[in-house]
């Protein structure tokens, strides 16, 4: 939950990217800072194993400017998509605020989405949370692969709940910042 500081003024909400591996939840992350000016981000800060691939988790922490009359932080996190490494994925969910469910667009990691939507819940769980208590939206990336699923067949498949939905190209930065904004106006919403 959203750790809200009185004294300071302060309140730091925390948003997890989570999907399959490879899916492109670093790529948001590694796009949103490069867009950002340095005053408004800190350092991503990204363990990843020597095949480039998130070990552990990602973060970035982002100053969204004064809500209310407190300032209002983001930290950003995204979960390993390795199933190995699920302690991993589970830790990173306590104290969520908000989730991105990024799904790989590719035909062939329709299973694998439904799969990583599953794990997540089964994670959430661990803490007593559910998709219908904590805002999260679906994030449809690498739309520019000449096999990528319908957007139909991908609503069918991941968005039974009718959450918000964005069609991105992480590494062209198309959706990313739709989808963060959207996610931000949940959490906010549901602080007030």
């Amino acid at each position: 939950m959203a750790l809200v500081n009185y004294a300071a003024r302060e309140i730091n909400c925390k948003i997890v990217y989570y999907g399959t591996g490879l899916g492109g939840k670093t790529t948001n992350l590694k796009y949103i800072h490069s867009q950002l000016a340095p005053t408004t981000r800190g350092e991503l800060i990204s363990l990843a194993t020597e095949t480039e691939r998130t070990l552990f988790f990602d973060f970035l922490p982002l100053d969204l400017g004064s809500v209310q009359g407190f300032k209002t932080r983001f930290s950003l996190y995204t979960v390993p998509g390795q199933v190995e490494y699920n302690a991993s994925r589970k830790l990173i969910l306590n104290g969520v605020d908000g989730i991105i469910f990024v799904a790989d667009s590719d035909v062939m990691r329709s299973k694998d989405n439904v799969d990583s939507l599953q794990n997540m819940i089964e994670n959430l769980a661990e803490y007593s949370l559910t998709l219908d208590n904590i805002p999260w939206v679906l994030q449809y990336n690498k739309r520019d692969l000449a096999n990528a699923m319908p957007i139909e067949r991908m609503e069918r498949e991941l968005n039974n709940r009718q959450v918000p939905s964005f069609e991105a190209v992480g590494s062209e930065g198309l959706g990313v910042f739709a989808t963060l904004k959207a996610i931000s106006k949940l959490i906010l919403n549901r602080l007030q």
